[in-house]
């Protein structure tokens, strides 16, 4: 998978979201990932929503994937 069929799967299951994705093999992936929907959720919770957007291509198409999960606001203050 390239990382913009995968941005685009994953921008399309959360709401408010933008995903920068990136890969030297396109097996392994590193994810920013953008969400509102990760409003009052722990880390382990908001990549548990990634992974749902990534259903069955993780472990297969996709064999690994780094994820950075941002709320709007945390965004915000980190580029700020």
């Amino acid at each position: 998978m390239t990382p913009a069929e995968i941005q685009q799967l994953i921008e399309q299951h959360l709401p408010d979201c933008t995903a920068e994705i990136a890969s030297d093999d396109l097996t392994h992936y590193e994810a920013t990932v953008v969400s509102s929907a990760f409003v009052g959720k722990r880390p382990l919770q908001r990549h548990q929503l990634v992974y749902q957007a990534l259903g069955e291509l993780m472990g297969r198409e996709i064999h690994a994937m780094s994820i950075a999960a941002y709320t709007p606001e945390e965004w915000q203050a980190r580029e700020g």
